[in-house]
């Protein structure tokens, strides 16, 4: 399969950097302003993605906890958050009915959503999906049929000519067009989380190695 190009994130790629640099200034600033807890309700370990997301669902649901972040390196999102292709998916490659199709396709909109708000740069630049030969054309059409089952938004076939008016270095024999997968740069979106888990009161502490995990009670 032959996937279509995407736009250079450079810009994307700056502001990161430029937000990680204010999110690890501001952790700095918290700590030193008042006294850490010797105690937390809940302790989220790695500031990836992942972690950051899911401390922020905590405080928003939970805001009277004592929430810390821990984080080994020296900035947040350091790892596959910030090494990846960028690529906001529509929900195309998951078995339908798992949890991951489920939250793929909700998860579209609810992050363009958040994109919006934020005013983080992002590109809903589509996405073609091209079986190069006749062979590859039943894989392409089992693709097809997940992302319909998976409740995928406006999928469509492509003939070459109308695949090559959306990208016209690409070529093939037929491709699925997905208009709405798009482009972002998830190390810039992992920084809005980390500022926004310290704006709702829990702890970023980074550089902070967790070397083991002990059972009490």
């Amino acid at each position: 399969f032959l996937w279509a190009s995407m736009a250079n994130m450079a810009r994307g790629i700056a502001l990161a950097a430029q937000a990680c640099r204010r999110t690890r200034s501001l952790s700095s600033s918290a700590t030193s302003a008042r006294t850490i807890p010797a105690n937390y309700d809940i302790v989220v370990v790695g500031g990836g993605i992942v972690g950051l997301a899911t401390a922020r669902e905590v405080l928003l649901r939970y805001p009277s906890l004592r929430l810390a972040l821990l984080e080994k390196e020296d900035k947040v999102g350091q790892h596959q958050t910030g090494h990846n292709s960028g690529v906001v998916h529509a929900g195309i490659y998951y078995v339908p009915g798992s949890l991951k199709a489920k939250l793929c396709v909700e998860g579209l909109d609810l992050s363009y959503a958040y994109f919006k708000d934020r005013n983080i740069p992002h590109e809903i630049c589509g996405k073609l999906i091209v079986a190069t030969s006749e062979a590859e054309l039943v894989r392409l059409d089992k693709l097809y049929q997940r992302g319909v089952a998976n409740g995928v938004k406006d999928l469509s076939y492509m003939s070459p000519a109308e695949f090559a008016k959306v990208e016209p270095h690409c070529s093939g024999v037929r491709a699925i067009y997905s208009p709405h997968t798009g482009i972002v740069d998830w190390g810039l979106v992992a920084c809005h989380f980390a500022r926004e888990v310290q704006e709702l009161g829990g702890d970023m502490l980074l550089s902070h190695e967790v070397d083991s995990v002990s059972q009490f009670g």
